[in-house]
């Protein structure tokens, strides 16, 4: 029996919530990130607005936790986020950072 707890379950409901494409839940197709499709564009400064905009919103989407700084850069294998998160019930701040990774399609 292993369950998540606290801190970690917040962690892991953004992860999945990174997994998912925008459009893939059949009951909720706002539901997702849009970071999947904008990979392979060129990373100008309206897609970093427009995922920058989606990664707040997903973010936020969690009332347990609230983004404070938020950094998106492009890199060789993808789009890197780092975001200075508050784990509200615990006050706790944590920088989190996601890769997406084009080649492989996943987000570590």
């Amino acid at each position: 029996n292993f369950k998540l707890y606290d801190i970690e379950l917040v962690k892991r409901d953004l992860m999945n919530h990174f997994y998912i494409r925008k459009g893939e839940k059949l009951e909720n197709p706002n539901f997702g990130t849009i970071i999947w499709d904008m990979l392979f564009e060129n990373f100008t400064s309206e897609v970093r607005r427009l995922i920058t905009e989606d990664v707040e919103q997903i973010i936020n989407y969690d009332p347990r936790v609230k983004v404070t700084t938020l950094t998106i850069d492009s890199t060789d294998q993808g789009i890197r986020i780092q975001a200075d998160v508050v784990y509200l019930p615990f006050n706790i701040n944590e920088r989190m950072t996601f890769d997406f990774d084009k080649t492989n399609n996943i987000v570590n």
